[in-house]
């Protein structure tokens, strides 16, 4: 089979994947939180940046290696940190962390996943981020960093835009619970995805591992109130110095969308700050993150480092953050719609639609370079 012919876009990803897993795990990772006004928010504005077509360019063919933080990768972008990666797809943490190892791309793992550090760490080969939700206590948190250290994650991602949890409807719609409770309603949904079903009893029912281990009793871990209690924390400015002295790293300040906040941040001992609205799933009525983007460029100047993500679906909205100021550009939702749709495949297909998209785009336009992209801007008309 032909992925190129077959699969050529994330959204034949995103279609084949919602009919191959469950109805509940299709819903948690596609979601926003309310209407979904600022999922659609990211998108348009997304689509608003517009370049200008180039004539005669000659042959383009740009070197997409870039360094950020010290470190070299092949692409300018990675694998962001999605929670509960495993219920999208059996052992998809470990899926990811072998590709990026293989690509030379970045893999954040979420405190959140089905599978401990010290396990999909050594997978990434020295790719791996880690990405933290701050646990209630402190003698947790010290752990928790040297146990990501010691696995092999060399830079942390402090994700500072979650003080609560969002309502996410679509999911309690989906009757979804984490992790998920067997109710006669999922069975049938199992039933009716036999590979994801097979494969979930293969690496076991998706679970909060990570914060499960610091909980007593069997009996306690059966229950997310419990164990998700280790990870809420309330994480403040004091918080952060503390982080900032525990770990000796790069931190990395995630889902910065106030140009003032991350001025601070920066000041803070910030190493990079990372422009994010989360994909539209905590606040909706927040602007699109790709709109902030300029404004964080400028007011922290040319040359602190910058990430993005937030509704980005192809090579062209990689092209449109990188041109607005990001240094990288992560993705999250594509990722697992590559691997619920494609299982082992899914990774190194999306790998391929996005440099693909990437290189033409950057045909068009006449940016032989990265750094030629932004004078190829349009306004609209």
């Amino acid at each position: 089979m032909d992925l190129d012919l077959r699969y050529p876009a994330v959204s034949d990803l995103r279609e084949r994947a919602r009919r191959r897993i469950p109805h509940f795990a299709f819903e948690y990772l596609d979601s926003g939180t309310g209407a979904e006004l600022q999922v659609r928010r990211n998108r348009e504005a997304l689509d608003a940046v517009w370049f200008l077509p180039s004539a005669l360019p000659g042959r383009v063919d740009p070197d997409f290696r870039t360094t950020f933080l010290g470190q070299d990768w092949d692409r300018p972008f990675g694998i962001a940190p999605l929670g509960m990666s495993g219920l999208m797809w059996p052992g998809a943490e470990a899926l990811l962390a072998r590709h990026a190892a293989q690509a030379r791309i970045p893999y954040c793992l979420s405190t959140v996943a089905t599978r401990l550090p010290e396990e999909i760490g050594p997978l990434a080969q020295g790719t791996g981020w880690f990405q933290l939700y701050v646990p209630a206590r402190g003698d947790i948190l010290r752990d928790i960093l040297r146990r990501a250290r010691e696995s092999g994650f060399s830079k942390l991602v402090l994700t500072v835009d979650v003080p609560d949890d969002s309502r996410r409807e679509r999911q309690r719609r989906a009757n979804l619970t984490l992790p998920p409770k067997v109710t006669p309603r999922m069975v049938w949904e199992m039933l009716r995805h036999p590979a994801w079903s097979l494969g979930t009893a293969r690496f076991g029912r998706p679970r909060l591992r990570l914060a499960e281990s610091y909980v007593a009793s069997r009996k306690s871990r059966s229950s997310l109130a419990h164990a998700g209690h280790v990870i809420r924390g309330t994480p403040d400015w004091d918080t952060l110095r503390e982080i900032r002295d525990l770990w000796s790293g790069d931190l990395i300040l995630k889902g910065v969308m106030d140009p003032e906040v991350a001025v601070r941040l920066r000041a803070h001992g910030a190493d990079a700050i990372w422009v994010s609205n989360h994909g539209g799933r905590q606040l909706e009525a927040a602007p699109a993150a790709i709109t902030m983007l300029p404004k964080v460029r400028a007011a922290l100047g040319p040359e602190v480092p910058v990430l993005f993500d937030s509704g980005v679906s192809s090579g062209m909205d990689v092209l449109r953050a990188l041109a607005l100021g990001a240094d990288f550009v992560m993705l999250g939702r594509a990722w697992h719609y590559a691997v619920a749709a494609l299982g082992a495949k899914g990774p190194g297909h999306l790998h391929h639609i996005l440099t693909e998209d990437m290189r033409l785009n950057m045909a068009q336009v006449g940016a032989h370079r990265i750094a030629d992209l932004a004078a190829r801007l349009c306004p609209p008309l």
